[in-house]
Order: structure tokens, then sequence, then C-alpha cells
């Protein structure tokens, strides 16, 4: 198998400049979400895979659906690569949808600029390392594997979807729920040098606080939402130092957490708020039970607001992501990608758990071992993925290549 893995690395390392090319190409491509027009990205990645020789599935969800989602398009890919009717089916998943890029950045968000050169350079641009890179990687590790010609069983699917921002529900949820698909195994985007085996749950609210606006002059004539909004975000916030002391067994992932995002209210400087609203976020360990934790959120918030006589909350769930946990069938896979990770990147290559949600989870729930690795850094912070100046290290790129090329050898060799 040595001289297999020799010849793996050497294909890579031949077509790495047309690797590159790419992803840039698939960087140059916005898809920003919010608006969520993700459908032309789709097209141009399919575009890119077909001048390949490669057949692309096109699977567009309905426009009534992503409107009513809050998204404007989406296109999700699948390309399939049969090779014997025995054997576990592999998909690999990455995302193309990313957040905005916001202020500050040195770079073209949009420009896939190369910065050095193709041994120690870095590409910058949003989702240039989470996650558009995994296109990249898991399209040119499969390329390698196939143009190795050795026998192989079973069969690869790589699935492109676009709704990972949102949860996924359109995305992969949306393949899984339409029967287009029913992986044995899962490798999906990384975004470090781990093999990442859990990850946290997320539940989102929307809490619309309702008072009585009323002029300034006349205070008394009105009810403040936004004094209300206050007691209720000190109560949130203090409810942190209880979920401090709830600690996860799993390795990367310490405790629960609740931040408050997003808040407005009011209409003019001299009018009492009458309306104030809250977006908040609750992470959750993998040992946590989901209902258990809304139930909690939903009380603490009801109790806080009847310490304003006179506002009424009005709740609004808008995402409960599961908690991906641990499994025995990702064994095979955890032991592929720490054996060639470590001989690849010259350093042991752990298992860890996230405090991320991904919508990996929404594949543990369809019996799919699912695990978490790519092209990404050793941290997810080095890579500024979702701030200013994201960017991926090309000797990252070339080496995820290789490992993911390595690994789909051993399992499907």
């Amino acid at each position: 198998m040595t001289d297999r893995y020799a010849q793996l690395d050497a294909w890579i390392d031949a077509h790495f400049d047309e690797e590159v090319r790419f992803l840039q190409a698939l960087v140059q491509v916005p898809t920003d979400t919010p608006p969520g027009n993700n459908a032309p990205h789709a097209e141009r990645a399919a575009g890119l895979i077909e001048a390949m020789g490669w057949a692309v599935e096109r699977h567009p969800v309905p426009a009534a659906e992503v409107q009513a989602y809050g998204m404007q398009s989406i296109t999700n890919l699948i390309v399939r690569r049969p090779y014997a009717d025995k054997g576990p089916v592999l998909a690999l998943n990455a995302h193309g949808d990313v957040v905005p890029p916001g202020d500050g950045w040195t770079h073209d968000p949009y420009g896939g600029e190369v910065v050095g050169d193709l041994a120690s350079g870095r590409l910058y641009g949003r989702a240039a390392a989470v996650s558009k890179s995994d296109f990249a990687t898991y399209v040119f590790a499969v390329r390698a594997l196939e143009a190795l010609g050795a026998p192989l069983k079973g069969r690869i699917e790589l699935h492109f979807t676009y709704d990972e921002e949102f949860g996924g529900e359109l995305g992969p949820l949306w393949l899984l729920r339409q029967g287009l698909t029913r992986p044995d195994w899962l490798i999906a985007a990384g975004f470090s040098h781990q093999v990442v085996t859990a990850h946290n749950g997320c539940l989102q609210l929307e809490v619309t606080l309702h008072g009585l606006a009323s002029h300034a002059a006349f205070p008394d004539s009105g009810v403040d939402a936004l004094q209300a909004a206050n007691r209720l975000l000190s109560a949130l916030y203090a409810h942190n130092d209880v979920l401090r002391q709830r600690r996860s067994a799993v390795p990367g992932i310490q405790h629960p957490y609740l931040n408050v995002g997003r808040i407005e209210g009011g209409s003019n400087t001299n009018v009492i708020p009458g309306k104030v609203v809250l977006k908040l976020d609750r992470r959750m360990i993998p040992e946590e039970d989901p209902v258990a934790v809304e139930a909690e959120v939903r009380a603490l918030i009801e109790q806080a607001v009847t310490a304003s006589p006179g506002v009424c909350a009005e709740l609004r769930r808008l995402l409960l992501a599961h908690a991906l946990t641990p499994q025995p069938g990702q064994a095979p896979l955890i032991a592929a990608l720490q054996r060639h990770g470590e001989a690849v990147f010259g350093e042991p290559i752990p298992t860890s758990g996230t405090p991320l949600y991904t919508d990996v989870r929404l594949y543990g729930q369809y019996g799919t071992a699912a695990v978490i690795y790519g092209a990404g850094p050793r941290t997810v912070l080095e890579s500024n993925a979702k701030r200013a100046d994201e960017h991926l290290q090309l000797a990252d790129l070339r080496g995820a290549t290789r490992v993911v090329a390595r690994s789909l050898l051993d399992l499907l060799g």
C-alpha cells in the first residue's frame, strides 16, 4: 500500500495548481446567506465538475420552500461515483453557503487571491477555509483515487449543499428526506487538523416583548418594553453562571452557553419603546436533552417577564439543532484519517468535539456514521473563518487532499 499512497500523493502534487484554480473559481461566486441566492454557485460548481468528465445531479429546492425559509435559491448537488455493487456508500459533504463578509477586509472577499507560492502561500476569500475549500479537497481526492486504477468496492457520493448557515434543513436534510441518498459513512467539511466526532446542539429563539408605546414626556402613560428587555437580559446572562457548571465529557467541548446576538426595538428617541425583539442562541453540549433545554429557557424568560407588569412575551423557535454524539460506527473513518493525518502532517491527529453546530448531525439522525475532516488549520480561529480576511493555508489544502485520498483507498480498496 505504501507505493499506492505515494502514487496518490504524486497525482495530487501534479494537479495541485488545477485544484487551487478550482477553489479560486468557487470563492469568486458569492454565496452570502442571507440573502441566500445560492443556485448560481451550484451551477458554477456543477459546470466545473462536469468539465472533468463527471455527471452532476442538480436538485433544486422548490422556490416556495426556500423563500418561506428566508432564502432566495438553493440547488443541492450530488455526484455519484459507483465502483462495485457490494460495499459501503461513503459520502463527502461540503457546504457552499457562507455568512456575509462584513467589514475590515484587506483582500477582496470574492477575489480568491493567492499570496505567496503554492507550497507555503495563502488563498484569501470568504469561505476559502470553511467550506468551499473542501469542495476542492474532496473532488481532487476522489480524482486521485480513481487515477490510481485500483479495484474499489461500494461507491462514493459527493454532496455539495447550500443551507448550513440556516441549519441544513434544505441542504442535507432535504436530500435525505427526498430519498436521494442514504450513505453508510460520511466525511464532512473540516475546520481543524483534528478528526471531529461530536459537536454541540443549538437552540435559537426569537423573543418579542410587547409593552405600550407613549410620548416620553408622559412616561407613566406607557409600558416600557426596553426596560423589560433589560431585566430579561440580566436574567439570561446570569443563567450562564449556572450553565458553566454543566461540564461535557467530550474533549474539545466545555459547557453550555447562552448568547443574545440581536436586539431591535423602539421607534424614536422621544417615544417610550412599546416593542423589543431579542434573538438568542443557546448552545447545548452533547449530554443535554434539547427538549428539556428549550423548556428551561422558556421558563426562564417567562419568569423574568413577570417582573415587568403590563409586558407580555411572544416566543418563536428559530432553530433546534441536535448535537452530534460519538458513535461506534465512526471507528473505521477515524482510524484511517488519524493514520494518514499523522503520516502527512508529521504529528498525532487527535479526535475531539467542537462547540460549533453543523449540519453533519442530520446525517447522524438517519443512521450515517459521520466525522468532520478537511482542509482546516490547526484551530478554526487561525483561518479567520467568518471574520475579515478569511484564508486557507495552501499547504493545509494539499495535505488534507492527500489524507482524504489515502483514507478513501483504505476504506474502499
